[in-house]
């Protein structure tokens, strides 16, 4: 048998992988690249549908990995009832902190200080002054403090913030302060002008932004979620944000994609961008250093990193991770 790693990026532009093992290209278009029994290691297509991600998980009765090139693992996870017991779920936690904390910064900085409303006063041909908040002296509460969380109070830390509080799974201590437990959170939204969403998607924050989250939140406040769109309820965002009580900056929505017509494209006070936290120059890099580093590891029966969970094991908890 052969030993077949599935790659969703040629391995001719990968330096470094390891040798004895036979590489295969695919992104998840058109047919399989070799025969799906034969895989050992799956790097899931990025970016791609969930039907695409686990289409050939039912025929992969030799793999021993899948790898994600997401930091959510929400899309490959139903197909994994499939695999044998033992098989390794990896996320690709490194890889996206970069550029969805860049991200996060660009929605807020644009949301606060208008820059939408100065874009379509270009197309108009017109000069639209005002006053504008700035993000200095503001509170921010990031909600899910993990890689990516954690990234983003990096770059939020220039801004003279007035507070940052962190709000995770269960409660803990890092070198910027504390971290709140989920069942905190109730008391400290109201002190927000900045929700930022970074949880992974999973039973306990599917609709966590729900109504009564929402109307928590204080007057003018700004909900950012670069998580996953179910992790806001999007009936009960819509109620407030018709009320012109608090705004939104969304990269991830539900539905996704947004479809033509959804009331979340024209609802006053929304930024929606199209699932971009993830998708860019920073991208690749860090991609491939990953899974050379990853099938290293394999082939030296070292540990793996970013084990979400075992098939067969015990239910893992998710880790806190965004939705790149």
């Amino acid at each position: 048998m052969t030993a077949d790693v599935w790659l969703p990026i040629p391995p001719d532009e990968i330096e470094g992988l390891p040798a004895g093992l036979g590489y295969q290209f695919w992104d998840g278009e058109g047919d399989f690249p070799a025969d799906p029994a034969d895989c050992v290691f799956y790097v899931v297509p990025y970016m791609k549908p969930s039907e695409v991600s686990q289409r050939p998980l039912p025929a992969m009765r030799s793999v021993q990995v899948v790898q994600t090139l997401s930091a959510g693992t929400d899309h490959v996870e139903p197909g994994l009832r499939y695999l044998r017991p033992g098989v390794r779920l990896c996320n690709a936690r490194g890889v996206h902190e970069a550029s969805t904390a860049e991200l996060t910064l660009t929605l807020i900085l644009a949301s606060l200080r208008g820059v939408p409303d100065f874009v379509r006063a270009q197309d108009r041909g017109e000069w639209l002054g005002g006053f504008r908040p700035a993000l200095a002296d503001k509170n921010v509460l990031i909600v899910g403090y993990g890689a990516i969380g954690s990234a983003i109070e990096d770059r939020l830390t220039p801004f003279e913030l007035a507070r940052v509080s962190r709000v995770a799974r269960s409660p803990r201590t890092t070198v910027r302060g504390s971290v709140h437990p989920l069942t905190e959170l109730p008391a400290l939204l109201p002190e927000a002008d900045v929700v930022i969403l970074s949880t992974p998607l999973s039973e306990t924050t599917r609709h966590l932004a729900d109504a009564d989250f929402l109307a928590r939140m204080k007057d003018g406040a700004l909900l950012v979620n670069v998580a996953r769109g179910p992790v806001v309820d999007t009936k009960a965002l819509l109620a407030e944000l018709e009320t012109g009580r608090i705004t939104a900056a969304l990269d991830v929505t539900d539905p996704e994609p947004l479809p033509p017509g959804h009331p979340l494209w024209h609802a006053p006070g929304v930024l929606v961008s199209p699932h971009v936290g993830g998708p860019t120059s920073a991208f690749l890099p860090r991609a491939k250093r990953l899974l050379v580093d990853q099938l290293s590891r394999f082939v030296n029966r070292e540990p793996l990193r970013n084990v979400v969970l075992t098939t067969g094991a015990p239910s893992a908890q998710p880790v806190d991770t965004a939705g790149a």
